[in-house]
């Protein structure tokens, strides 16, 4: 039997030479009910209205697509090949390549949205270049939520999580395996495991992400260090308190 390193392993496939296994990873209907209550947030905060949001970090637009219909969209994230997908699911909306740490489009928006994509987000350093692009796009009084996937407090060791979805054509099983190797530091490490059935034959692949993992204090801390007044916001998924907590500013002291 042959092991094979963690080290070894490539990192960030999924936003590579795997992004076209998205839509099987975490179909777009599953973000249906998660999305509605990210609405609710963003109307009780601005009233009705086709308000201006800017999503950082959209990645395949799973999330945005359910937010379309009701708000003006701006897409950002890393990944040219992840925002193809998003391209042919939300065609309305403007999408450009760039860093959530450090784009700057020269305009603002009502609310900036950053879903699960904070995660990635490693160091105190990072978190804090992306509050403060998120305020660099706000009006004054507009809305940033976001929402880490893990709280330091929270988070599980190992949180392991698997999903099986086909399109008919290929049958994908994912498998991932979060850990945390080394306590003292910022982040954890997700081990992807991605079983392939395809025409009567079954392909493996291996991926790893590191992620960042921070106390929730902190992530109120450095929020509020960029202007915005928080709140903590809890919503329940089908009867069951599974969604994850999202974090709520109101920009109160823009920059500059």
């Amino acid at each position: 039997m042959r092991f094979v390193e963690v080290s070894q392993i490539q990192q960030n496939r999924l936003y590579g030479d795997l992004a076209y296994l998205w839509p099987l990873v975490s179909p777009p209907e599953d973000y249906a009910a998660e999305a509605c209550c990210w609405r609710e947030v963003l109307r009780g905060k601005l009233g009705p209205g086709r308000h201006r949001v800017l999503e950082l970090g959209v990645g395949g637009g799973h999330h945005l697509s359910h937010l379309t219909a009701e708000f003006e969209a701006t897409a950002v994230d890393l990944s040219e090949a992840m925002m193809c997908h998003s391209r042919r699911l939300n065609p309305g909306v403007e999408h450009i390549v760039g860093d959530m740490r450090t784009i700057r489009l020269g305009r603002t928006f009502q609310a900036v949205l950053i879903h699960d994509a904070v995660s990635h987000m490693q160091t105190e350093a990072d978190l804090k270049a992306t509050f403060a692009t998120a305020a660099a796009h706000l009006e004054p009084g507009g809305v940033f939520i976001t929402s880490p996937d893990h709280f330091r407090e929270t988070f599980r060791d190992p949180f392991v999580d698997s999903t099986t979805h086909s399109d008919g054509e290929t049958e994908l099983t994912f498998i991932e395996f979060n850990y945390d190797p080394d306590p003292a530091d910022t982040t954890i490490e997700t081990v992807l495991l991605y079983l392939i059935r395809k025409g009567g034959e079954l392909r493996i692949e291996l991926d790893r992400l590191t992620t960042g993992l921070f106390a929730r204090q902190r992530w109120l801390d450095l929020m509020g260090e960029a202007g915005f007044e928080v709140e903590c916001c809890r919503r329940e998924l089908n009867g069951a308190d599974a969604q994850p907590e999202l974090l709520v500013g109101t920009l109160c002291n823009p920059p500059g």
